[in-house]
């Protein structure tokens, strides 16, 4: 299935704010138009990672993922929620960090947790839809 509309969902742990959002992509270009209007909005995020899953030239899943810098390999996480929903276009998920480290493991917790959160969203407006 394809994300066919743009979703965001806002997700806060221990006062770091992370916003993601969901959006048809069907190349690493349309990722990087998002990431840079995503930059613009989110001046003060230390790390935007991503995940993309997408059609290739052949009809093969093509799969790409960037953690920006980040411990605990969050684009990857966001790439495997992706996967097991089946999905094709990408996830980006900004975080603005809060003062407190969350360490591996709770980095890699909020941004599954701010990805289930889009795609939660994105079933919502699905589901809305006549």
């Amino acid at each position: 299935m394809r994300i066919s509309a743009e979703v965001e969902f806002k997700h806060t742990v221990e006062r770091s704010r992370f916003h993601a959002v969901a959006f048809p992509a069907d190349s690493e270009d349309a990722v990087a138009t998002v990431l840079k209007r995503k930059r613009s909005e989110h001046r003060k995020a230390n790390h935007h990672c991503w995940a993309l899953r997408c059609r290739g030239h052949a009809g093969e899943v093509v799969e790409r993922s960037k953690d920006d810098g980040e411990v605990g390999h969050p684009g990857r996480v966001l790439l495997e929620l992706l996967r097991r929903e089946e999905l094709e276009g990408a996830l980006l998920v900004s975080r603005v960090f809060g003062g407190v480290k969350l360490g591996v493991g709770g980095v890699s917790r909020a941004f599954r947790e701010a990805g289930e959160g889009a795609l939660a969203a994105l079933a919502g407006t699905a589901a809305r839809r006549p």
